[in-house]
C-alpha cells in the first residue's frame, strides 16, 4: 500500500509540474502547447480561464475514452477527473503567479518557452515514471489508437494537429486573424518530447521513480 501510495504522489507533482510548464509556455506569449490551444483561444474570447476550460475540454476526451473503450474502460482511470481538476487548477495558479511576468522582447519570450518547455518535458517523464493513472489527453489517443490499431505516435501527431487546427478555426472565427499560436505552438511540440527523452535518461528521481513499479498495485 505504502508503494501504491507513493506512485501516485509523484505521479500527481508530475502533473502539478505540467501544469506550470503550460503556465510558462503560455506566458512567454509565442502561442500555447498543442494540448493547450483550444482551451488557450477559447480562454482569449470568453469569461473561464484557461485552466477552466482545460478542465472542460479533458472532460470530453475522458467522455470519449468512455465511448471509445467502452466496457474495456477500467474503472480506476475514472480518477482521471481528479487529475483533471488538479491539473486544470494549478495551470490557473501558475498563470495567476507569473502575472508579473509579461516578456517585451523576442529573446526573452524565446528563453521563456524554452524554459516551460523543459519545465513541462521533466514533469512529464515524472508524471509517465510511476506508470500509475493516465492524463486525459494521452487517454484519449491511446483509446483512438487501440481502436483503429494505428500506432499510437502517429495517432497522437494527428490528434494535435487536430487541436491546432480547431483552435486556428476558433481564432479566425473570433479575432479574424491569428491570436493565441503561433511560433511557441511549433516549437513546444518539437521540444517538449526531447526534454522528455532527457530526463529520462539524466533525472535519477525518474529512475528511482520506475523502482516503485516493482510492486504490483491494486488492479487497474
Amino acid at each position: 500500500m505504502r508503494n501504491w501510495v507513493y506512485r501516485y504522489l509523484w505521479f500527481t507533482i508530475g502533473v502539478i509540474i505540467n501544469a506550470f510548464g503550460v503556465a510558462v509556455i503560455t506566458k512567454a506569449a509565442l502561442g500555447t502547447s498543442p494540448i493547450s490551444s483550444v482551451p488557450y483561444v477559447l480562454s482569449l474570447r470568453f469569461v473561464p480561464t484557461l485552466g477552466q476550460f482545460t478542465f472542460l475540454v479533458n472532460l470530453l476526451f475522458i467522455a470519449a475514452q468512455v465511448v471509445l473503450r467502452g466496457r474495456k474502460f477500467p474503472p480506476i482511470q475514472f480518477l482521471q477527473v481528479v487529475v483533471n481538476l488538479v491539473f486544470s487548477a494549478f495551470i490557473d495558479v501558475g498563470m495567476k503567479l507569473l502575472w508579473w511576468f509579461e516578456p517585451a522582447s523576442l529573446p526573452v519570450k524565446l528563453a521563456a518557452l524554452v524554459l516551460g518547455c523543459a519545465v513541462l518535458g521533466c514533469g512529464i517523464s515524472i508524471e509517465v515514471a510511476p506508470d500509475a493513472l493516465l492524463v486525459p489527453g494521452e487517454g484519449v489517443v491511446g483509446a483512438i489508437a487501440d481502436r483503429t490499431g494505428i500506432r499510437f505516435g502517429s495517432v497522437k501527431v494527428a490528434f494535435d494537429v487536430t487541436l491546432v487546427a480547431i483552435a486556428l478555426g476558433f481564432s479566425l472565427w473570433f479575432f479574424h486573424g491569428i491570436n493565441g499560436l503561433g511560433l511557441g505552438t511549433v516549437v513546444s511540440a518539437l521540444l517538449v518530447g526531447r526534454f522528455v527523452n532527457l530526463c529520462n535518461a539524466h533525472l535519477p528521481l525518474v529512475a528511482r521513480i520506475r523502482l516503485l513499479r516493482a510492486v504490483p498495485a491494486p488492479q487497474q
